[in-house]
Order: structure tokens, then sequence, then C-alpha cells
């Protein structure tokens, strides 16, 4: 394989050249007053969702091991040996992926997926997360997590210090101005780090939104307060409207924009509480909006991916995610756990020109659980004949 570029490629369908525009490249490294910044290599995702006192549950784990089934971004073939099948070609495309902060996320994987198609990528993290990122990246600590399939590591343009919670500096209040997690880096609110991508590199093509925060989300619903509810809200579905609404601006027509979502926004998930429910509910709502308005006025696309359970670090904030993990496992159509990797590749085709017809669109990419309606591992369907992997 070439490291040249890389490409997803899907085998027994015929090659197809797509276009590709020429990216706009800064002069040398930038470390201007626009932000605290890193163009090291790097960085990773994560949603900001707070480190509550997780629930007391106890369960037992499935015994059931899954071999992983992904399909891999890989590096075009080299000259002599042709590739085959329909590549997804991102080279001389730009994206910022808002929300990373570690490298064992969806937003990391989302940024991989589109570097090993060929794209730029530039990040935006959580302000009080940006320090420790930076020196674990320094210390090279995830280098093994940066290899893409040619054996090249993913690079990171630029890294900006973001709080999507904030649209411009009017909003930030006092305590968090004198915050010392916030000392040292500026231009951070969602106003001011678009007009930074602006300054430094013009434009962009691809806008993805990895975040979310529920200060309550271990509360049910009805022990959650206004102000919980109303921050989750705030965080992980506000948020996306503003960064779209921003950085819509400098997104070329043509370009597209992506989300995260969870099957608690159209399912009951006992336990996702504090009003994130609510917030995946208004963030998919909010997606058809959007796709409307953004694709009729500067012809961008507008999409969610509905993800399975990630064992991610922000996840764990939840208290259960292994429970979940195991229930998918055992219940889903597909009986595997589900990889970052895969909903990283599924982004990088809605991001790609192949998609250039779908918008407004929730994507599963959950094993097919979403599609059940019972869970066939409850003892009521012992009788039944149906299939389980045993291994």
């Amino acid at each position: 394989m070439a490291a040249a570029a890389s490409n997803l490629q899907i085998a027994t369908l015929r090659h197809c050249q797509l276009p590709s525009r020429k990216g706009f490249k800064p002069c040398g490294t930038t470390l201007g007053s626009c932000s605290k910044v890193s163009s090291w290599a790097k960085l990773s995702s994560c949603s900001n969702i707070s480190s509550l006192p997780f629930f007391q549950r106890k369960f037992v784990s499935s015994s059931v091991k899954n071999e992983r089934t992904v399909t891999k971004a890989m590096a075009e073939a080299s000259d002599s040996k042709p590739s085959s099948g329909l590549s997804i070609d991102l080279k001389g495309k730009r994206a910022f992926i808002a929300g990373v902060a570690d490298d064992n996320g969806y937003g990391w994987a989302i940024a991989k997926s589109l570097a090993a198609a060929g794209a730029e990528i530039l990040v935006g993290t959580w302000v009080p997360a940006l320090n420790i990122f930076e020196s674990s990246l320094r210390r090279g600590k995830f280098d093994e997590s940066r290899v893409l399939p040619d054996g090249s590591l993913m690079e990171i343009t630029k890294v900006y210090p973001l709080d999507a919670v904030f649209d411009s500096p009017e909003d930030v209040p006092e305590d968090i101005k004198s915050n010392k997690r916030y000392a040292g880096s500026s231009n951070w609110t969602v106003k001011e780090v678009a007009e930074c991508v602006k300054q430094d590199f013009g434009s962009i093509d691809i806008l993805v939104h990895s975040l979310a925060n529920g200060p309550e989300v271990t509360k049910p619903l009805l022990e959650t307060s206004r102000n919980g509810y109303l921050a989750a809200l705030s965080a992980s579905s506000y948020s996306y409207i503003s960064l779209l609404k921003h950085f819509v601006p400098i997104i070329n027509p043509g370009g597209s924009s992506l989300s995260l979502t969870y099957i608690a926004s159209e399912r009951i998930i006992p336990g996702y509480g504090g009003g994130m429910s609510s917030a995946k509910a208004a963030l998919e709502s909010d997606t058809r909006v959007l796709a409307f308005e953004a694709g009729r006025k500067h012809k961008i696309r507008v999409n969610t991916i509905s993800a399975g359970p990630l064992r991610s670090r922000a996840a764990k904030a939840i208290g259960f995610i292994d429970m979940m993990i195991d229930y998918s496992s055992a219940n889903a159509p597909l009986q595997k756990e589900l990889s970052a990797e895969e909903v990283g590749n599924a982004a990088a085709f809605l991001a790609s020109p192949l998609a250039s017809a779908i918008t407004g669109a929730v994507i599963y990419v959950d094993n097919g659980l979403n599609a059940m309606g019972v869970g066939v591992d409850s003892p009521i369907f012992k009788d039944l004949d149906i299939p389980t992997d045993k291994h």
C-alpha cells in the first residue's frame, strides 16, 4: 500500500476517481495570538460528560467473546497494482472535529478515518482537558493510536481550545474567566474558534460535533433539576446549532456536517438520565431542520450518527456502560462488540461525495440493535431456536 494517500476500499464495486480540491496549507507553524494551539500530530475524542459518581450497579458480564469485523480505512494501491473497488477520497478536504480530548472515543476515531481518506484534520478540545492531553501527546502516549492503515501517523494540523457551551466572550461568566483551568487559553468560545479557523485556513469542508455534557446524567429524569436539564441541552444539542451557525460561512459548498446521537433519543434507556435522552432527541430533530436550512442556503449536508455503546472514558461517567455493551452483544442482529473505528468509517462515508444525496438522516451504527423490539436474551424466549454466538 502506498503511503501517499488513504482510502476506504469497498471491494466488488468499480473504482471511481472522485474529484478533489487542493487544500489551503498554512506556511510554517502557526502559534499566534488567535488561540493557544499545537500543531503536533495528535488529538483524541471525547464527549465531555462530567465525572459524577457512578450508579452502584451489579451485573454479570456476558461470556460471549466476539471478533470485530471492521471495514478498514485502506491506503491506495501502488501503480503496479491498481486498486479495485469504490474508494472514499477526501484528499484536499479539511475537517474540524469538535470534542476531542483522548484517543479512545468516537471523535478520535472519526478524525482517524477522515485522515485515512486523505483529509486535513483540525481539532477543538475542551479547555480544561487541553493541557493534560497535550502533555500526553508530547510524551507519545497516543502514538500507537495515531497509526493509520498505511503505517503512517495521523497528523493534526492544528489544535484549538474550545468550550462549546459559550457562543461568544460576552456569554462567559466571571467565575469561568477566573477559573485556573482556563488560565493560559484564549479565544475558545464558538464564535472565536470559527474566526480563528477562518483566519488560519480560510475555509473547511467537514464539521464534526462529538461532544456532550450532562451534569446530572446519573439522576433519573424525575429527579433532574431545571438547571441540570437545561445544561444537558445546552452542551449536548444547542452546541451543535451554535457550531454550525458560526462555521457555516466558512464551510465550502458541498460540505458535510455530522454529529453523534444515541438510541435513548427514541427508546427508554433506564439510567441515561439528567435530560441527556431529551438532549439527544433535540439533536436529532435539529439535524432535520438544519439539513433543510443549511442545504437550501449553503448547499451543506447535515446528518447524525446514532452510535451503539462504546467503552470510552466519557461513557464510563454514566456508570453502566459495560452492562449496555453486554446487552447489545447478546441482543443485536450482529452479535459482536462495536468498535469506534466502525463509527469513524461511517462518518468518512457521510462526509464524502459518495453520500452526496444523504442529508437530514439519522444513520444507525450499532450492529442493528435499534431494529430490535425485544431482548432475545430473556428467559421467555428460551424455547425459540434463536441463533446465538457461543464463542
